[in-house]
Parts: C-alpha cells; structure tokens; sequence
C-alpha cells in the first residue's frame, strides 16, 4: 500500500545512528560547475572500480587508493537497471561530497516516490516537514521526527490511499507459498481470512489504521498455525548441528529439556516464560562454547595491523575473554572498551567518502541523472 520514504529513509536512518561520516571537503578530484534547483554547487570527477553496488549505491575503490559511497539517489531505478553495472567495472562518477548519509535524501529525492495530485501549496509545506524530519534525524531527536512524520503522513496519506489498489485475496494469502508446500487452509478458517482482509482493506480506505491493524491482528491469529507448520520448529538435534562443542551426557540431557520447554512456551505464545527459558538455554550453552583464539577472531577485520597495536589488541582480547569466563562482566567490558578504541582507528581510515551523483561514465557511456537535467 504504501511506498513512502522507505527503504532509504531507513537506511539513511539507521546508518546516521551509528556510522555518521565527516568527510574532507578537498580529495584531488577535477572540480566541474554544475547547477541544480538555482544553487551553483561544486561538483568534482571521481574514477575507480565497483567493488560493490545495489539498485542505490556503488561502493568504489578509487584510482587514488581512496574508499568511496557513491549515492545513486538521484537516478530513476530505469536509469540505474539500463547501466547493467557489474563489480570489477571501470567507472567516472561525477557528484558531489556529502558529509552525512542523511545528505543523500534530498527533497527533490523524496518528491520522486510522491503520489501525484499533491498540490503545490502542500508540496511547500511537505519540504518544510521534510528539513524538519532530517534536522530531527541528526540531531537524534525522536520526539521531533515523529512529530515531522505524522505532518508528512497527514498530508500524504490521503493520496496514497486514493491509489492504493490492493492485492486480490487469493494473491495476498498465496504469497506464503502454502500451496506449494501442500499445506491446505480449512475451508471455514480462508472463509474467515476473505472475510477479515476485504474488513481491513475497507479500513484503511477510510484512513482507520489502527482499526485495521486489529483487524489484521486477528488475521494473523487465524494463520499463525498454519505458519507454523510451513516453518517446523528445530528439533533439539537439529539446532545443535551448528555447534562444535563437548557437552556431558546429563548436562545435555538438561539443555535439550530447557529448549523443548521454550518451544512449548513459544507454541502456547507465553512471551515471559518462553524469553526466560531462551535465557536459561542460551547461558547453559555458552559455558561449552569455547571461545575463538585472537589469531582467528582477529582474520575477520579486512586491514593490516601494526605490531604494536596488534599485541595489544591481543592482551585485551584475552583479558576480556578470562574475566567474562569469571563472571566479571564489567572489568570485560572496560577491556573490550581499550579493544575497540584501538579498532577505531583504523575503521576511520577505512570509511568512505559519501558522493552523490549526477553523471556515471561506464564504458564511454555517459549517463545524467534525472534530478540534474
């Protein structure tokens, strides 16, 4: 029904939590003069390898040795599927820095997933609305970006919902493949679910959503069993395939007992019973695991250590490891602390540089993006 800020937004969102980026304003690149909406902005050259990329972004490995996040918001997705991009391809992106994943969510960006009929009055309060959402967003204030949403949403909605043309039923409660795992819904129980989801449908026409969500509360009570029987839980001996470990035959025998009482707590939907037997399972098990070696655990970070930092490293690790094994949580805590702050600061090296782009030259072919014609 709904194809709002989505997937970008939550991305951007999440990333701005805890992977905000401050960017050098200068890295080497050719400048170009280019303008968009009246603002004459600074765009510069950037060439290098596609190590990565999504119907969004490129991540490129620069001709200079540099790391960079090239943002494709400014495409159309016919644009971006046309460039038929693969990793290993030589590629010139013409952009310009930003200092925040944020930046890539421009307003002329989130106007492309509007539903059309919006007014031009409304669309210069949705702007306003939307520098608010951003500003809140930075600033980690939630409070503020609920606020700034539900002003988007109570001007947006009403359009969306104007076009919205759902799925047919049968579409709808296919999608779960029941069929073809030849799982049948009783007669009397999809009689029900037609019943409920032309309900709900009839709902969020009328901008009722919390009516509707009841609605489909009680749908999902209908077909959780069958859900449950598309996706069997594990047996005890299945779940324990993962793990190499040595456990004594009673104390086995105790483990397999806690799971097979958690997943009857989970069956009969007993939230706090099935969470605290969870728990009780996770900490029995975790007493047999035995942990990684620094040598192996430290293979998993993509960047050359110095010997120095590496012997460190390696005496928090096993610190840390010795106290969490004694129960002494928070003197572990302060050793992966100093672990981690070591870490830092060759991730900081590692973190790209955001571009956002409005020319891609793949090939000799050269591509504008939409928002810069």
């Amino acid at each position: 029904m709904r194809k709002p800020f989505t997937k970008t937004w939550i991305t951007a969102s999440a990333l701005t939590l805890g992977l905000t980026v401050l960017t050098p304003l200068y890295v080497g690149a050719a400048p170009v003069e280019t303008t968009s909406n009246a603002v004459t902005q600074l765009a510069q050259t950037f060439t290098g390898t596609i190590q990565y990329f999504d119907e969004e972004s490129i991540t490129l490995k620069g001709a200079d040795g540099k790391n960079y996040f090239i943002g494709l918001y400014n495409f159309s997705d016919k644009q971006i599927q046309q460039l038929a991009l693969a990793e290993g391809q030589e590629v010139s992106v013409e952009g310009s820095i930003v200092e925040d994943y944020l930046d890539f969510l421009t307003f002329d960006v989130y106007k492309k997933t509007l539903p059309e009929g919006i007014t031009a009055e409304e669309l210069v309060q949705l702007e306003k609305f939307f520098h608010d959402l951003k500003k809140a967003a930075k600033e980690d204030n939630y409070d503020e970006l609920d606020k700034a949403w539900q002003q988007i949403e109570h001007i947006v909605t009403p359009y969306e919902l104007a076009s919205w043309e759902p799925e047919p039923f049968e579409e709808f409660i296919n999608e779960a493949e029941f069929t073809k795992n030849d799982i049948v819904i009783k007669e009397q129980d999809r009689k029900q679910l037609e019943t409920l989801y032309q309900e709900y449908i009839k709902l969020a026409k009328e901008n009722k959503a919390e009516q509707a969500s009841e609605i489909m509360d009680a749908f999902y009570t209908i077909l959780n069993p069958y859900f449950d029987e598309l996706y069997p839980p594990l047996t005890f001996e299945e779940y324990m395939a993962d793990y190499e470990v040595e456990i004594p035959e009673d104390e086995l025998a105790n483990l397999q007992a806690v799971y097979e009482k958690a997943l009857t707590a989970d069956a009969e939907h007993n939230e706090e019973l099935s969470t605290e037997l969870w728990e009780q399972f996770h900490q029995l098990l975790s007493t047999h695991i035995k942990p990684a070696s620094f040598e192996e655990f430290i293979t998993h970070f993509e960047f050359d250590i110095q010997e120095d930092d590496y012997n460190k490293l390696q005496q928090y690790y096993e610190e840390a490891i010795t106290l969490s094994q004694s129960g002494e949580d928070e003197k572990a805590d302060e050793q992966w602390t100093a672990f981690y702050a070591i870490l830092d600061t060759y991730y900081e090296e590692l973190r790209p540089i955001l571009i956002s782009a409005s020319k891609l030259t793949i090939n000799g072919k050269e591509l504008l993006s939409e928002l810069s014609k």
